[in-house]
């Protein structure tokens, strides 16, 4: 059955859906939340809960990736943000966080230009160093990103600085990038040689993230991230609806299993999961992981004070992305564990999720990604 409709004589579309025009539907027997498991491993590395720290600077310091950590998830530090610029980059933050907006909505030019400014400041390898080596004596799992554009030029400093865990992030990430002016990352290449795993992305449909496996990736990046702060969809017209993007990358996981003979590689959704909800959807269509940036932004240890933003909002030529107020819940335990006073699924998102398996009758993550699921784009769920 296609899946396809008509736009007009000349272009056909497929129909797409995102993480609010499905709903879970209980349909088997219960089980009691506390024998859920929402543990998840990656290579060698395991997890108490699938939650992954975005790596933007609203969100992930190197003191959140090691209270993540501590706490069952894995932060991915930006190791092209202010981290890796400033000695004393708490400043920086607290001045971002201080800008007073002069326009009425959230796109202010000069607070996109101050951003620009700020994080014109080169990268310095030794920061790279010390912010890794800081994680690292915490005990806990080093994950931290690069572009695919600096990935090149500063992986070496990385893998020496003891990273457990390398991210390849970007707004979309493809196997096949050509260029007359630059050689491309030969990703293939690259992971073959590097000693640690690699997660790559983003990709948003079952070709692309077909050929992200290929190279040999631990994991895979669905979606473009950003999500609150993003404007890419209005700045490019790019946009991924969740729920198909994820199911069709996980398409790509099975296919590849019986392709690869055997091999698994994660699907991690990064993007557009704002609350405890879309987590639990996301997993539902077929996530292994979640990336979380603007549920995480809101802890009260967020190096963002209760704004959020991503590297795509200080492109020095087509900035994607705004600063966004989103405001504070309560401590990092209090938003990953709970206990919640809110009802609109801001706190106890891996309390949430839990209780959703549990009601649908799952104990495990990857039975999870069988349960079934509706169409009900509803606008009451949207609040």
């Amino acid at each position: 059955m296609s899946n396809e409709i008509e736009i007009g004589r000349g272009k056909r579309a497929q129909k797409a859906y995102s993480l609010d025009d499905v709903a879970i539907v209980p349909n088997r027997r219960t089980r009691d939340p506390k024998d859920v498991s929402v543990s998840w491993q990656i290579d060698a590395f395991q997890f108490e809960t699938p939650i992954l720290g975005a790596p933007m600077d609203s969100v992930t310091s190197p003191a959140t990736a090691i209270a993540l950590g501590k706490l069952g998830g894995l932060g991915v530090l930006n190791l092209e943000g202010l981290w890796t610029r400033y000695e004393n980059p708490e400043t920086v933050l607290a001045e971002i966080a201080g800008l007073k907006s002069e326009a009425a909505t959230r796109n202010d030019p000069k607070i996109t230009a101050k951003l620009q400014e700020l994080y014109s400041a080169p990268i310095q390898p030794e920061l790279i160093t010390s912010r890794i080596s800081e994680i690292r004596d915490s005990g806990v799992v080093v994950a931290g990103s690069l572009t695919p554009q600096r990935t090149q030029e500063h992986y070496k400093t990385v893998v020496a600085a003891g990273v457990d865990i390398f991210v390849i992030r970007g707004t979309t990430v493809s196997a096949e990038h050509v260029s007359k002016t630059t050689e491309p990352l030969n990703l293939k290449q690259f992971i073959y040689e590097l000693d640690v795993p690699v997660i790559v992305g983003g990709a948003a449909g079952y070709t692309p993230a077909m050929h992200l496996m290929r190279t040999g990736a631990a994991g895979v990046l669905v979606g473009f991230g950003g999500g609150a702060s993003s404007t890419t969809r209005r700045t490019l017209g790019i946009h991924a609806p969740m729920a198909t993007a994820i199911a069709d990358v996980a398409a790509a996981r099975r296919d590849y299993i019986e392709e690869s003979g055997g091999r698994y590689v994660h699907v991690i959704a990064d993007g557009g999961m704002g609350n405890s909800g879309d987590i639990v959807k996301a997993i539902a269509m077929g996530a292994d992981a979640v990336m979380l940036g603007t549920a995480l932004a809101r802890a009260e240890e967020a190096p963002g004070a209760g704004y959020h933003w991503g590297m795509e909002a200080v492109h020095e030529a087509s900035p994607r992305g705004d600063r966004a107020k989103v405001g504070t819940v309560g401590s990092l335990q209090k938003v990953l564990h709970g206990p919640s006073h809110e009802t609109n699924g801001t706190s106890n998102l891996v309390g949430a999720l839990r209780r959703s398996m549990a009601t649908t009758g799952y104990s495990t993550l990857k039975e999870f990604q069988r349960v079934d699921v509706v169409l009900s784009p509803y606008e009451s769920d949207r609040y």
